[in-house]
């Protein structure tokens, strides 16, 4: 029986140095059932507590000059990855179970993309992190107090959501390769949007795994900072203005499917 293939994952730190020692020790509790490597990006100076040389698996590490947007920090660590499978995880994210053995299971599929996790708030509540594509009615109806709750029930059966949060998404290498990855123009905010559209016209769908599940440690940044919202703002209109959004929602049209969402 073959062993399984190599999993790279991309985290990405913005001065959250003890966020990723507590990440990375979760990981080696994995580390012997499935082979992993680490693409370590600094985006701000900072100084580890730990020795990468302690670690069970290998750590590639990234120190940025200047700081990179999202997109382009993972992007990055993708070229320095060497695994036949690209994983995006946020340093806030807690694994209490080994979630890579049921994300590869649903990978399977041919029509398969990329595939996600449950994600769990520090207190157990379930997030938002499988939804629609966004449309500016949504928006509008959000920010009056409308439009709550979830756009799927997630149950024990697989859910094909629109798209993923971008806190963990783990992709097969050639499919992340042949998107071009990450679009850069976005700094920060929907980047996650925007690719799982792309994968989408490329006949790719995404795929939330509910038998994997890890605990997101969010800190919404845009809720209370300025900078973080306008970042927000600017990446949504980005969106609506590409051309990505409007073949997607050509799409939809033309197949007789309602809009977007």
């Amino acid at each position: 029986m073959s062993s399984p293939a190599l999993i790279s994952i991309s985290v990405v730190s913005h001065g959250q140095a003890a966020l990723v020692a507590e990440a990375l020790a979760d990981l080696a509790r994995f580390a012997d059932a499935t082979p992993i490597e680490l693409v370590l990006t600094l985006n701000i100076p900072e100084t580890l507590p730990f020795a990468v040389e302690d670690l069970p698996y290998p750590l590639k590490l990234i120190r940025n000059p200047s700081p990179q947007g999202f997109g382009a920090n993972h992007n990055a660590a993708f070229r320095q990855a060497e695994g036949e499978w690209f994983c995006v995880m946020n340093p806030d994210i807690r694994l209490h179970d080994n979630p890579f053995p049921a994300l590869l299971e649903c990978l399977a599929h041919p029509d398969v993309g990329v595939a996600a996790p449950r994600v769990l708030g520090a207190g157990g509540e379930m997030e938002d992190s499988a939804r629609r594509f966004p449309s500016p009615l949504t928006i509008v109806c959000k920010a009056w107090g409308g439009c709550r709750g979830s756009d799927y029930a997630i149950t024990g059966q697989p859910v094909y959501p629109d798209w993923v949060g971008g806190m963990f998404m783990l992709f097969p290498r050639g499919i992340f390769a042949a998107a071009g990855g990450f679009d850069p123009r976005y700094f920060l905010y929907y980047e996650d949007v925007d690719l799982c559209a792309r994968l989408r016209l490329r006949g790719k769908r995404a795929i939330l795994c509910p038998r994997a599940s890890v605990v997101h440690h969010a800190r919404r940044s845009s809720h209370r900072n300025l900078r973080y919202l306008r970042w927000h703002l600017g990446s949504m209109l980005r969106f609506f203005l590409s051309p990505v959004y409007w073949r997607v929602l050509y799409r939809r049209l033309t197949a007789g499917k309602p809009g977007l969402p």
